[in-house]
């Protein structure tokens, strides 16, 4: 990121624009008011993303800065330091529209995480205005949120058969968004401007799904009082979605098949054989190749459906896809308020297996904003269930340590190691080390060591 560090106090002007570049962000300096106003002017050096300033600086404040900083650009995040912080000045701060108040002394590492989680929060906003422009341009993808490769991969293969009438055939977990898939298929299709029409082969027994199906005339059974058309007839010039169909009972499968093959059939109790110009997409929970073997599904139907495969991926192997959900939800649950993850939680929702799928996923964001009350943060146990099964996403194991915590601790064995082979001696270990003096005085102060190897160095004619 392009970060704006302004301070006039040089050891931590020094220390943290080196901290900043050793983290890959573009430093741009200024040690008064007046050069980190024309900062804030793209002079050719390109405009700061992100603006860090001291709040006492001659020439005026860093309160300047944030000012100046948020009428050019609100959404630009500003990060004011101090040494002489009280609550007042910090509320003050916030109102104005900074995003963070740290008082000095502090550890350059904590600079670096707060720019990490801004870093990440623009590149989900960049991801989340990328896929809105998609559905504002008709991509025909709406509520379908994902930038894996597996969903990827889907998005692929439904935009590549979508201009087909070939039957196609949705298998994915309860959750996955099947139906979403399917809408997709018809939106991008010739027959956008038709109906969509969609049941669940599951939620009728099969007297009534049959009913359902093909529909009834006058007086072919007890409630029949009048004549009813069927989801085929009402999907005339559209596409039909069958969802469930794995759940379709065998006699209702035989009277599909003929529809499928012959785009004809009779209302029940009719007579009169009537045709459709339809496109059927048909969804199943589980592998319908092993239904076929269990004697629960038609072999030969199974190959009417299977023209078109369409395998959705479960959540748990959509890497990187729950982040992107999360914000989605929160901003359609939300109703206009703003709700916030700790990066702690949003880590435990992506160990989370979800064997719910999104639909386990938006039902756990519903829970966690109902339960924050009048707050914008919502916490990790009103999200993910407290059964002891999925303890192991939940909790971060003792016997792991965290990769960063071990990082430290071998630097910090190194640059001992490299102070006792110079006897103390901070230039010639800064040279050992292939690092400059500064940030050597930086691990220093770190990990600690200013108290025995750092404060014995001053003597050893540096």
């Amino acid at each position: 990121m392009k970060v704006l560090l302004a301070d006039d106090e040089v050891t931590v002007f020094v220390t943290l624009r080196d901290a900043l570049e050793e983290a890959g962000h573009d430093v741009l300096g200024a040690t008064d008011t007046r050069s980190a106003l024309e900062a804030l002017e793209d002079r050719g050096g390109g405009v700061p993303e992100v603006v860090i300033t001291d709040i006492r600086m001659p020439g005026g404040s860093g309160i300047d800065v944030l000012r100046k900083a948020v009428e050019l650009d609100p959404d630009r995040p500003v990060i004011l330091m101090t040494g002489y912080a009280t609550i007042e000045d910090a509320v003050d701060s916030m109102r104005l529209g900074a995003v963070d108040y740290i008082q000095k002394p502090f550890r350059n590492e904590t600079i670096l995480k707060r720019l990490e989680t801004l870093s990440r929060v623009r590149d989900l906003e960049t991801e989340n205005e990328a896929l809105r422009g998609q559905l504002d341009h008709g991509s025909g993808f709406a509520d379908v949120i994902g930038e894996s490769q597996p969903m990827r991969d889907v998005f692929e293969r439904v935009r590549t058969v979508a201009g087909s009438d070939a039957t196609a055939l949705i298998v994915g977990e309860s959750g996955t968004g099947k139906e979403r898939i399917a809408r997709a298929l018809h939106n991008l299709s010739s027959r956008s401007e038709g109906p969509f029409v969609a049941i669940s082969c599951a939620a009728l027994p099969e007297t009534l799904l049959e009913a359902e199906l093909f529909g009834h005339e006058k007086g072919a059974f007890t409630d029949a009082r009048k004549e009813r058309r069927g989801r085929f007839e009402l999907a005339d010039e559209g596409t039909l979605f069958l969802d469930d169909v794995d759940d379709m009972p065998l006699p209702t499968q035989v009277k599909l098949l003929r529809v499928l093959q012959e785009r004809t059939f009779e209302r029940v109790g009719g007579e009169r054989t009537r045709s459709v110009d339809i496109r059927v997409v048909v969804a199943s929970k589980v592998d319908l190749r092993a239904q076929v073997r269990e004697g629960l599904f038609r072999e030969d139907l199974f190959y009417r459906l299977n023209v078109v495969p369409i395998p959705l991926p479960p959540l748990r192997e959509r890497t990187g896809d729950v982040a992107l959900l999360v914000q989605h939800l929160l901003e359609r649950h939300g109703r206009g308020r703003v709700y916030t993850l700790p990066e702690s939680a949003l880590a435990m929702l992506e160990r989370y297996p979800w064997p719910g799928n999104v639909r386990e996923l938006e039902n756990a964001v519903q829970r966690g904003i109902a339960l924050a009350g009048g707050g914008s943060e919502l916490a990790a146990e009103d999200l993910l269930p407290q059964d002891s099964r999925w303890r192991g996403a939940l909790e971060v194991h003792d016997e792991i340590q965290p990769l960063r915590d071990l990082l430290s601790q071998t630097e910090r064995a190194h640059v001992r190691r490299a102070l006792e082979a110079t006897g103390g001696h901070r230039s010639q270990a800064a040279s050992l080390l292939g690092i400059s003096r500064k940030v050597l005085w930086e691990k220093l102060k770190t990990h600690g060591l200013g108290q025995d190897e750092g404060e014995a160095a001053d003597g050893q004619g540096d």
